[in-house]
């Protein structure tokens, strides 16, 4: 499965630094003195630009924020009727306030050009159906008005697709320089006059990302921004999390009434997301290395300047995974808050999304027969698919799988949710029990976890009570390696009635993905 992806490195770094040149002290000056005046720009006016904005509309006492509309889209246009009626109409008009202005007599909406003449950070908060085309736009049009000391970032949270070859990639990946705002930021939340928020500006330069993270804090005194450098990660992250959301609201529903089995499904997911990005971490830094001149992780605010994980291979240590980036709060709390049930309000889209998978279940008493069935039902519940970035992410799973060479123990309730969808009748069977059972996904959970070896091992000595018959264990263990591991290996991926659906479902995975 899958399919070779492009090489990043033929791809020209985008310049992308408030300050490209250190010894440009004038410069550099004029731009700390002054940056309680920068503003922030947000084009493409969606749901979460929206709400942010109404946060800082609530709390800001400054304007340092700026909207601009897609075309012939209107400000409030990603608000459902219902939201906008309980709003405060003064807040209201303070939003319209940051994306109007007035030109001989006419009110009229900004513009991307107007936020590049007039902000030190455009945000392009579109989604992954125009984020390629807006990237494309801002750097033609930043380059032409002399603006390339305007930092570009993006927030979106699902994997890009190349309209050429039909691959699939991390945006950051392929513009290693653009900066990603990530957090924890339910849309619906954002408006509650009384919470409070944390997030991330990412970018591998570090002062870059220090410059910009106090740009932001600045917004709103209920939103607080930390530097990191980890911009490709965070934004895989999003990505993977945008999925592990439908399969945490799939069962948050559908086991509802089951309350001890959610933190172990919680937290094998939030695990999975973070050991996934440590590989993507490994792989992507070789090509876009870290290399910050003027200042530390530390001094950044992590706590260490690297954290890695390592295994024995022929008796070396090895590199497997760079965890560096897990230092990031609220990149890790994104994954939570989205993974979670809201004590007010609705929960994110893809959990939402993960409820109508519970409702199909309940009704059906059958996995979708593919993702259109899904999709079908999602629109009954007014959850369209262009909001679903999960839905889109794991359309591509398969080879994002392949080329960052993710090991199944650190992918197995990714692999599920998308077999879900896309196995054959007969497999879904099997994948339908694990997904109704509490011990049957509780159990998956614990033995998909383990590694190949355990596994391996653990068919080995399957029907054996290990410390019942000590000679028949080292028998096993010991004389029989070679050929029980043949054995093994030839029936591995067979569904056998014999076996619990846990076991079988986990053959069925090992079928499909295979790194």
């Amino acid at each position: 499965m899958g399919k070779k992806l492009k090489n990043y490195q033929e791809f020209p770094k985008m310049k992308n630094n408030f300050v490209e040149n250190i010894k440009d002290e004038k410069y550099f000056y004029s731009l700390i003195e002054d940056i309680e005046n920068s503003k922030v720009g947000f084009y493409s006016v969606g749901l979460y630009p929206a709400s942010l904005a109404y946060n800082c509309a609530m709390h800001g006492k400054s304007n340092n924020i700026l909207l601009a509309p897609r075309e012939d889209r209107d400000l409030l246009g990603a608000f459902s009727n219902d939201v906008i009626s309980d709003m405060d109409n003064e807040i209201i008009e303070k939003i319209k306030r940051m994306g109007n202005y007035s030109s001989e007599g006419k009110i009229k909406s900004f513009d991307l050009k107007d936020l590049l003449l007039k902000c030190e950070i455009v945000i392009l908060a579109s989604n992954s159906n125009h984020i390629q085309d807006d990237v494309k736009n801002a750097l033609e049009l930043r380059k032409n008005l002399k603006r390339e000391n305007v930092v570009l970032g993006c927030l979106v949270g699902s994997f890009c697709i190349d309209n050429k070859n039909k691959n699939p990639f991390i945006l950051c990946n392929k513009y290693p320089n653009l900066a990603f705002f990530t957090g924890f930021h339910r849309h619906g939340a954002l408006r509650n006059p009384n919470d409070s928020f944390t997030a991330n500006f990412c970018h591998p330069d570090a002062l870059t990302a220090l410059i910009g993270a106090r740009i932001l804090n600045q917004l709103s005194p209920k939103i607080q921004v930390s530097p990191g450098v980890h911009n490709i990660e965070c934004q895989y992250i999003k990505s993977i999390k945008n999925i592990s959301s439908i399969f945490a609201g799939f069962v948050n529903n559908f086991h509802s009434d089951k309350p001890g089995m959610l933190p172990t499904i919680n937290t094998i997911l939030l695990t999975q997301c973070l050991d996934q990005a440590a590989s993507v971490s490994i792989k992507v830094r070789k090509e876009n290395k870290l290399e910050n001149k003027y200042l530390s992780l530390k001094e950044l605010g992590y706590g260490e300047e690297i954290i890695s994980a390592r295994e024995i291979i022929n008796d070396k240590f090895c590199e497997k995974g760079d965890y560096t980036f897990s230092q990031l709060n609220a990149v890790k709390a994104d994954v939570l808050g989205s993974m979670t049930l809201p004590t007010e309000g609705k929960p994110t889209r893809n959990f939402q999304a993960g409820q109508v998978l519970s409702d199909m279940l309940l009704q059906l008493n059958r996995c979708p027969k593919d993702v259109s069935e899904f999709v079908n039902w999602c629109n009954k519940y007014s959850l369209s698919q262009g909001g679903l970035e999960g839905l889109k992410s794991l359309k591509f799973w398969p080879d994002i799988y392949k080329e960052f060479k993710i090991k199944n123990n650190n992918c197995s309730m990714i692999n599920l949710i998308y077999l879900c969808f896309n196995a054959n009748s007969e497999e879904k069977k099997e994948i339908y029990k694990v997904l109704i059972s509490s011990e049957e996904i509780t159990n998956f959970c614990q033995e998909s976890v383990k590694s190949e070896l355990s596994f391996e091992l653990n068919e080995k000595l399957k029907g054996d009570y290990l410390f019942d018959d000590i000679e028949n264990f080292y028998k096993k263990l010991f004389i029989d390696k070679e050929q029980n591991a043949l054995k093994g290996n030839k029936y591995s991926n067979q569904i056998s009635k014999k076996n619990p659906s846990y076991i079988n479902v986990l053959k069925i995975i090992n079928k499909y993905f295979n790194n």
